[in-house]
């Protein structure tokens, strides 16, 4: 299992999360089993979005797929967003 780590800062919560939840067909396309939206405790705008793949090419697709950058514009993403991915050592 691969969980990919996704941290950005937004212009407004509640304008970018009808987005990220429309774009979910897209993630689920690239094998997307489950996700989860954590906002930090200081700043409402901070996000750190962990999403799961059953691999790390799966995620790896999603990552790549072309719409991903347009729902992230019109969801009001500010600035690069820090992506990582990690692969489970246990459970």
């Amino acid at each position: 299992m691969t969980t990919l780590a996704v941290q950005h800062k937004v212009a407004d919560f509640e304008g970018w999360k009808p987005v990220f939840d429309e774009h979910g067909a897209v993630r689920k396309e690239h094998g997307c089993t489950s996700e989860t939206v954590l906002r930090a405790a200081d700043d409402a705008d901070n996000l750190l979005v962990l999403m799961r793949f059953p691999t790390a090419a799966d995620a790896q697709g999603f990552m790549a797929d072309p719409s991903l950058p347009e729902a992230m514009g019109r969801g009001g993403v500010v600035g690069t967003p820090r992506i990582e991915l990690y692969e489970e050592a246990s459970s």
